[in-house]
């Protein structure tokens, strides 16, 4: 196998049997299921070993959930009962790990099929491997822990770094904003904790990267980034699932905080299965000059609701923010972004591009607020629809709120339909139906495209050309 076809086998977990081969169970040393209620909570922290602080912090969080409302702009759902689903499982396994070879055969095997052993060994800083909810791999190498970042689990850093974690988690995207944000505190599972030292620069990216092992489970991992003045990291994110016959939850959270002068990639590339019901909460605080980029690439679940949102603290703070959005068959995608500018001379820029196919439908729901005192301010919307065939569906909710006067927003949006001419030109050049429309979407997301490692654009268009090839699709 070349290195390029290793590369290319990174997401197609969760949608073709001969990647991760069909479901089997594997042990489980503990399963938490039923009702959400503080004895899951008890249950939860005990087998963790948390400080108070932080089972004071699910409590709330809890409280907070029976309370608010489902929102409103959440539809679709039905089939998601809470009581139904285990709400936590730790796979039979002693400790994480720092060599693969020490995991479990069978959850080896599932992230040697997914070849993220080798792509770490020669691209990666480091890595955490979540499989459903507990980390089981976590290495970072040698020379970047010597300059003293620190990348562990999130209960490792809860334990270990308590004052620092205290200052961030929670802070940046709270419990309180909505019911599935508090019930993401509440039962919290995996995740990462990066901290980036002043002035260091992360030259290869770190990755997390989360399977869900089972059907009828609900995943919860927290991943907090936090870069400290003039350092620099690129942070990536990846996430699948085999198939299987019932369906599966995802509430996960991702917290950034930019100090001055820092910059923080944040890359996303979403390949859950058609049975997953997916929620990912993110959200960055940016201080004075500093910048963070979400790239966030949604293309598998059976429905998705993800806004990677910015707030531009600082003076002269600045974000991007690029949405991919790939709805293909009767399948739901609710994505956008948002911006609070809070700093004077800010800027922000969000794109976005869904693909709606085979009776996909694609919303877009963004948010731009320009406060009163952010002065010299601009931000720029850019919202564009491609609509495969007369089924599929694409919708653009956008609100745009300056409440000061020397600020500016631009907003555009476009909806197109697949060009007949182009698909005709294509097949009269000897390329199949199926082949050109990844062509035409690879084209109309090539902006995107450019912003990624080449190592993962590989992927990302391996992925689409599956969606639209003779196999049908993933998932």
């Amino acid at each position: 196998m070349t290195e390029r076809s290793r590369l290319e086998e990174i997401l197609k977990a969760g949608s073709l049997e001969e990647i991760l081969g069909t479901a089997v169970p594997y042990p489980k040393e503990i399963e938490l299921k039923g009702k959400i209620s503080r004895s899951i909570i008890e249950e939860l922290s005990k087998i963790k070993n948390e400080p108070e602080w932080m089972f004071r912090h699910r409590l709330r969080a809890l409280e907070l959930f029976e309370k608010l409302p489902m929102p409103k702009w959440v539809v679709g759902i039905e089939e998601l009962d809470l009581e139904n689903l285990v709400l936590y499982t730790k796979p039979e396994l002693e400790k994480e790990v720092r060599d693969w070879e020490d995991l479990p055969e069978n959850i080896r095997e599932t992230f040697e099929r997914l070849n993220i052993p080798e792509i770490e060994k020669k691209f990666l800083s480091g890595l955490t491997a979540v499989f459903d909810s507990e980390s089981v791999y976590s290495q970072l190498k040698d020379e970047f822990e010597k300059k003293g970042i620190v990348m562990l689990p999130m209960e490792e850093a809860v334990r270990k770094y308590p004052d620092v974690v205290k200052r961030y988690f929670g802070k940046v995207f709270p419990a309180r904003e909505h019911k599935f944000s508090a019930l993401h505190h509440a039962l919290w599972s995996g995740g990462a904790f990066v901290y980036i030292p002043k002035g260091v620069r992360v030259p290869f990216p770190i990755e997390a990267f989360f399977v869900i092992g089972s059907a009828l489970e609900g995943q919860f991992e927290h991943t907090l980034v936090v870069a400290d003045e003039g350092s620099y990291v690129h942070f990536i994110e990846g996430c699948s699932a085999p198939m299987y016959k019932g369906f599966s939850f995802h509430d996960g959270m991702v917290e950034i905080y930019a100090h001055k002068n820092a910059t923080v990639k944040f890359t996303t590339i979403q390949n859950w299965s058609r049975n997953v019901i997916n929620f990912n909460n993110k959200r960055a605080i940016i201080e004075e000059n500093a910048y963070v980029e979400w790239i966030e690439g949604s293309i598998g679940s059976m429905i998705t609701y993800t806004y990677p949102s910015s707030v531009l603290k600082g003076d002269y703070s600045r974000t991007a923010q690029y949405v991919v959005s790939l709805s293909n068959g009767p399948f739901m995608k609710d994505t956008g972004a948002k911006t609070f500018h809070v700093g004077k001379n800010t800027s922000s820029k969000i794109v976005s591009k869904s693909i709606s196919a085979n009776g996909g439908i694609n919303t877009y729901r963004g948010l731009v607020r320009i406060v009163k005192g952010a002065k010299n301010s601009t931000a720029t919307v850019s919202c564009d629809s491609l609509i495969l065939d007369e089924e599929s569906k694409a919708y653009t909710y956008p609100h745009n709120q300056n409440d000061e006067p020397t600020a500016s927003i631009i907003h555009e949006a476009t909806t197109g339909k697949l060009s007949e001419d182009k698909l005709f030109y294509l097949n009269a050049r000897g390329i199949k139906e199926e082949e050109a429309k990844s062509l035409i979407v690879l084209g109309f997301i090539s902006e995107i495209l450019e912003g990624l490692p080449f190592e993962y654009v590989e992927v990302l268009k391996k992925v689409i050309e599956l969606e639209f090839g003779e196999v049908g699709g993933v998932g």
